[in-house]
């Protein structure tokens, strides 16, 4: 139990964040990509965070150019990496999500490009402020009119141009209602409130170990379904590869936990489930948004990926909580069962 809490100490500092890779994990909005005309065979355009961020891989001999708002020269992608233009405003407006960087005063759209290599690679990713939404605390107005309904925001486009060819990249956003709280928090209240009970009022650590169990088949589905982050971040794989290390430590935790309760050794369930349920908490809880919005940032449907992490956090957290009873109860009914000293004389 001590090597794997210092394992878990060590493992998940790094991974808890893995499966978001640093971003927001649920949202009302939702970015799609409609079209790239004329295709770009090779090269790789994608809408990234619900519309945050735009990403363009460029792996070809020809370059591509991006312009800027006013259509100024911003980007240069291609064979020799990544050029931007430092006297295009659009350098450092698309440096923050809402465009709140500081322009300086040199910034030129009239004046001869600046060009400074920021990247080797031919790829990269920006905040392009025509694919998302940029009022901060606001809704768009047809949503705050009618926000039962889901409704298309915008149509959108990004110019671009490949080897001298104009390119038109096209997209939409769109808004949809979250899940009703009536609905979603009295089933996350009674996931909390079962996994307490397994733990506290139970007559045997069966029900504790059962929670283990469900547990850690979320906290592996959880993982696999980790959403392929920015190339110019890391692989797929690889962030999948972080994502099973919390998720396989709970495995573990969960496999001498179920044994254990199976024999009827309620205080190494109890245990086992507190370490378990501490490891579900750093899983999820850099997901936890995805508890209240409509979309989740996750490959596969969207409600299994909901209820995994809703395992997560209010099962961990009921796994915690319940465990620590398991350990107390069990540990106090052993002392009753057993035989005192003078007993054992006599």
């Amino acid at each position: 139990m001590v090597l794997l809490g210092l394992l878990a100490t060590l493992a998940v500092a790094g991974p808890a964040s893995a499966h978001v890779g640093g971003a927001v994990a649920g949202s009302d909005f939702d970015g799609a990509l409609r079209s790239v005309s004329p295709a770009l065979p090779g090269v790789t355009v994608r809408v990234l965070d619900f519309g945050d961020r735009l990403e363009v891989v460029n792996p070809t001999p020809t370059e591509l150019e991006v312009p800027g708002y006013s259509g100024e020269p911003y980007l240069r992608i291609g064979p020799d990496g990544v050029w931007r233009n430092a006297l295009s405003p659009a350098t450092w407006l698309n440096l923050d999500r809402y465009g709140r960087t500081p322009v300086p005063d040199d910034t030129d759209i009239a004046a001869a490009p600046r060009w400074e290599q920021v990247s080797t690679q031919p790829q990269y990713v920006w905040h392009d402020h025509r694919t998302h939404w940029m009022s901060e605390g606001q809704l768009p107005p047809v949503v705050a009119a009618d926000p039962g309904h889901a409704h298309t925001i915008s149509e959108w486009t990004v110019p671009m141009t490949y080897g001298g060819t104009d390119v038109v990249v096209a997209g939409e956003l769109s808004w949809r209602p979250p899940p009703p709280g009536w609905l979603v928090w009295p089933v996350y209240v009674l996931l909390l409130g079962g996994t307490v009970a397994a733990g506290w009022l139970a007559r045997s650590p069966r029900p504790l170990g059962a929670a283990l169990a469900v547990g850690a088949a979320a906290a592996l589905y959880h993982a696999l379904a980790t959403p392929e982050p920015a190339t110019s971040v890391s692989s797929h794989t690889g962030a999948i590869v972080s994502a099973l290390l919390p998720a396989l430590l709970v495995v573990l935790a969960a496999a001498v936990g179920v044994r254990a309760a199976r024999r009827g050794r309620g205080v190494l369930t109890g245990l086992t489930a507190v370490v378990a349920g501490w490891l579900l908490l750093v899983e999820g809880l850099p997901d936890v948004d995805v508890l209240w919005t409509a979309h989740a940032l996750a490959n596969g449907p969207q409600l299994l990926a909901r209820a995994a992490v809703a395992v997560l956090v209010a099962g961990g957290l009921g796994l915690v909580v319940g465990g620590i009873g398991g350990v107390r109860r069990f540990r106090d009914d052993a002392g009753r069962h057993s035989p005192s000293a003078a007993d054992a004389l006599t």
